[in-house]
């Protein structure tokens, strides 16, 4: 029975990683960027789990270079020249951020982490609400009006 639920397992992570991959690869920008701010958020929760006990420090260690990883992208796909002001203080958030997560790797206590989570819950719930205003902007394919009349 193990090794039939082992296969199972496979299969199953196997077929996550493909949603998971088609999922990203099908998502517009905003999406996306919720979903880093989502898994930054599940790595530092795994990491604040893991510091608990000396004996996973290694886990916690792996979740904070990942989150770490996460703000490294977003800090790298700005473009401070066309974003401005908004874009310097994005930047200005992740690096803080990063720096807090060095602390807490550092440390190994939980304290730095929470304002890693204020940020990053408070630019989640910003872009989940851009998404949302979006998605009510857009035109819905019975407000089309077309230029085409068919009268008999």
């Amino acid at each position: 029975m193990t090794g039939s639920y082992k296969r199972f397992s496979m299969h199953g992570d196997l077929h996550l990683k493909e949603y998971q991959a088609n999922s990203i690869g099908t998502a517009d920008q905003k999406q996306l960027i919720v979903m880093l701010y989502e898994g930054v958020l599940r790595f530092v929760n795994a990491a604040e789990a893991n510091m608990a006990s000396f004996k996973t420090y290694d886990k916690a260690n792996r979740d904070i270079l990942r989150a770490q990883d996460i703000f490294t992208e977003l800090m790298v796909s700005l473009n401070l020249e066309q974003g401005g002001e908004i874009a310097q203080n994005l930047f200005n958030l992740y690096a803080y951020a990063k720096t807090q997560l060095l602390e807490a790797n550092l440390q190994k206590k939980i304290e730095p982490l929470k304002p890693v989570k204020k940020i990053v819950t408070e630019l989640l719930e910003a872009w989940k609400q851009m998404e949302v205003a979006a998605t009510k902007a857009a035109p819905k394919p019975t407000d089309y009006k077309g230029g085409f009349k068919a009268e008999g």
